[in-house]
């Protein structure tokens, strides 16, 4: 069963995970605004493919590290569509080193992407989504593999779980559900690039399927969770990785 037709945000949606997402939603009959940073080109690419198969979308630039960047999509996506009944976020960066060897540039940019960019998203969705929306946000599944390296990161990502658990028991008497999902390692260019072949094979082969996850993979979780069939789910973090962890 799906919801009635909705507009919804996906933040990072120019390519990868952000992309298969707006595509998904878009299949379901939701009005996607698809928003992106730098790659306008992916982005209006995505948003061809919407319209190509009968669907609603556009595009709108913004940089979620600015305080004002998610209330111009919600007015953006408000003008278009009307009120917004999903948001999805999916925007963030990556950057990897061992805690001492971090940069406070490397530190602050990622919270004010990963970490910021997720409460500005969650604070403007909290004050203007209609009743019976949904708010998913992705984590990732390095919470629980605390690996070398990703401290940071996944201190972002940490962050942003608790605040869905917190934030799904203030909007629940709207009816409005809010959760995590967190991928395992997943077939996107920027995951593969500078990976040589045989490190790809390892990770392939640390997962119980034998493969990396598609970024189809994670956007059918997402719909789910967006959907009425996800209706009684809230305050969770789905781990989408095939069992890794």
């Amino acid at each position: 069963m799906k919801h009635p037709s909705k507009s919804a945000i996906v933040t990072g949606a120019s390519k990868g995970i952000g992309a298969a997402i707006a595509l998904r939603l878009a299949k379901d009959g939701h009005k996607i605004l698809v928003h992106y940073a730098r790659d306008e080109a992916g982005a209006y690419q995505v948003v061809k493919a919407i319209k190509d198969t009968g669907g609603q979308a556009i595009a709108v630039q913004g940089d979620v590290a600015e305080p004002s960047c998610v209330a111009t999509l919600f007015d953006a996506a408000e003008r278009h569509f009307g009120s917004v009944g999903i948001l999805v976020n999916n925007a963030g960066i990556m950057r990897l080193g061992p805690i001492d060897m971090v940069t406070d540039t490397d530190f602050d940019t990622q919270c004010v992407i990963n970490l910021g960019g997720v409460f500005r998203g969650m604070r403007e969705a909290a004050n203007r989504m209609a009743e019976g929306g949904a708010i998913v946000s992705l984590s990732s599944s390095v919470v629980g593999l605390y690996q070398p390296n990703y401290g940071i990161y996944a201190a972002t990502k940490a962050a942003v779980e608790a605040m869905t658990h917190v934030l799904a028991k203030e909007l629940g008497p709207r009816g409005i559900s809010v959760n995590a999902v967190a991928p395992g390692p997943v077939e996107t260019e920027l995951f593969l690039a500078g990976k040589p072949e045989a490190l790809v094979d390892t990770i392939k082969n640390m997962n119980p399927f034998g493969r990396l996850g598609s970024p189809e993979d994670i956007a059918d979780v997402v719909a789910f969770l967006a959907s009425s069939d996800g209706r009684w789910i809230s305050g969770q973090t789905l781990r989408a990785n095939g069992g890794l962890i």
